[in-house]
């Protein structure tokens, strides 16, 4: 009788998860030298580098989204969704919840466990809202594509009844505050900037955008875009404040209301529409994992070949790790797509190496730059490493340019050249017959 294959679950869909799971499922899967499964609890996958334009409305979630079975069918691997809950490593089983569908409320699966050779962790991270009142209640979150669709359903409705009012516009109303000055923040203003524009051009003529709307950035530290060389924190400012976008930094807020924002200096920034984007953890439920060591911030602690510290038969890579940055002593790899990427296809090498028995390699982490998209307006970043020899400042069209190709470089590792080349060539075309942002 032959052995069963070795079992590879990954755990999360997201850039790492799902690109680890389609490049094992092409290698191992198709020939029967696995059997990968991966465990979400969405139906579809997108891009959450990208989730600010879908709040803006200028990309259409169901033309970018991948469908996790059908990706799973193509590709050699099987797709169960459901949420983990738990972990015994003793029996080597992922405990998973049962599976609610989140529109009609009806329970599709019942709680259900999975047995594992090797156990993959990638389930990302999320926004870390400080325990600040009224986040919870007031504020929306942009983690996952419903919330984003949710911001901008309430973005068209908010222009909608501000232009058929007949009273007054109240001081909070069309006024958007954004809280947290990272990557996601920032993109989200600009791009807000132009959508609100676009939107009310369509027939919202009581509605003058220079007058009526603005959009507030809050970041409570020195300067926005921390985590970034300055250089780039300078530039993305000047550009947000040429589009009229008010940056406050030095700002602590320290609660949020149904009509505002509350700062530690005691000014409030009325405010109808608040997004939080500041602060990151991974979720919580992986410092309960039997016994797996994590950080402050609930990310599991993981060695350099990216095993946890107390199990080596479990793995963990994306923004949910705490991965050593190589050459950089006592520094983490920074929870950037670009470092998921890089440990998905070196996860991939290093599965295969120990199905035959080999050592592991340690991964090494490449800073190829950051990159900013300031909406249709510019983009500004740096490259770095050889290809550019160092540092390389870039702004523009072609720092645009760039951008894009990050996201082109998920596809590819997804769909193949082809498939990416064709589907990029039908949105081109689908975009001419439809409005340049989203109208509902």
């Amino acid at each position: 009788m032959s052995a069963s294959p070795h079992r590879v679950v990954i755990v999360g869909g997201g850039a790492g998860g799902l690109e680890l799971a389609t490049r094992l499922g092409d290698t191992l899967g198709k020939r029967g030298l696995a059997q990968v499964t991966l465990v979400e609890k969405a139906r579809t996958h997108f891009w959450k580098p990208h989730l600010h334009e879908i709040a803006a409305g200028t990309v259409d979630l169901h033309t970018h989204a991948v469908d996790y079975l059908a990706q799973s069918h193509w590709h050699g691997f099987r797709y169960r969704v459901g949420e983990m809950t738990g972990l015994d490593r003793t029996r080597r089983e992922v405990q998973v919840a049962p599976y609610v569908d989140p529109e009609e409320g009806e329970q599709v699966t019942g709680a259900r466990i999975f047995g594992y050779d090797t156990l993959v962790i990638a389930v990302g991270s999320l926004n870390n809202d400080f325990g600040t009142p009224g986040v919870q209640e007031h504020a929306m979150l942009l983690e996952t594509p419903a919330q984003a669709e949710r911001f901008h359903r309430r973005l068209v409705n908010a222009c909608v009844r501000a232009h058929a009012q007949s009273a007054p516009l109240r001081p909070e109303q069309l006024q958007v505050a954004i809280i947290g000055a990272g990557a996601t923040g920032v993109e989200l203003a600009a791009e807000l900037h132009h959508t609100t524009r676009t939107l009310v051009s369509y027939g919202l003529d009581r509605i003058d955008p220079e007058r009526d709307i603005r959009i507030n950035v809050i970041e409570a530290g020195p300067h926005i875009l921390a985590a970034l060389p300055q250089r780039m924190s300078m530039s993305a400012q000047h550009q947000l404040e040429k589009l009229h976008v008010r940056v406050r930094t030095n700002a602590r807020v320290t609660e949020v209301t149904d009509s505002g924002v509350k700062l530690a200096s005691g000014e409030t920034i009325p405010a109808e529409l608040v997004v939080w984007a500041a602060g990151v953890k991974a979720p919580e439920f992986l410092s309960k994992l039997d016994t797996l060591e994590t950080n402050r911030i609930h990310q599991l602690v993981v060695s350099s070949t990216l095993q946890t510290t107390r199990d080596e038969n479990v793995f963990a890579i994306g923004d949910c790790a705490a991965a050593p940055w190589l050459g950089r002593e006592g520094t983490l790899v920074p929870p950037r797509a670009q470092a998921a990427h890089q440990q998905a296809s070196h996860l991939a090498r290093q599965i295969a190496r120990r199905l035959r028995g080999q050592p592991l390699q340690p991964w090494r982490y490449r800073d190829f730059g950051s990159l900013v998209s300031l909406g249709t307006y510019t983009t500004v970043g740096n490259l770095m490493g050889q290809l550019v020899g160092g540092n390389f400042w870039i702004e523009g069209l072609f720092a645009r340019w760039m951008y894009q190709s990050l996201y082109k470089m998920h596809e590819v590792a997804l769909h193949g050249y082809w498939k990416t080349a064709l589907g990029s060539a039908s949105r081109f075309i689908a975009r001419r017959t439809v409005p340049r942002v989203k109208l509902h």
